[in-house]
């Protein structure tokens, strides 16, 4: 997964919440997570999430290396992201 943020402080967040909400919604933890600033990985061994500034995403375009994997949808983050901007 490629989360695009636009800041380094924004990027932390961002990567702080994904760890936050899988470990209290699921129980997961990170078998990893490296980085800051620019680029935070995170690894939860079948799904590695790289939270990316702008301007690092397009530097490293991570897209292209991985053009022929399939995208899959999320549906459920556009639903959570229209009930957190709710509250």
């Amino acid at each position: 997964m490629i989360v695009s943020a636009y800041s380094d402080r924004q990027t932390s967040a961002i990567a702080d919440a994904i760890v936050d909400e899988l470990k209290n919604e699921y129980g997961l933890r990170p078998m990893v997570r490296e980085g800051q600033g620019s680029w935070v990985l995170i690894d939860y061994g079948d799904v590695v999430i790289h939270v990316f500034h702008e301007d690092a995403r397009a530097f490293y375009d991570l897209e292209r290396l991985w053009s022929k994997a399939p995208r899959v949808p999320v549906p459920a983050f556009e639903t959570a992201s229209a009930s957190a901007m709710t509250h």
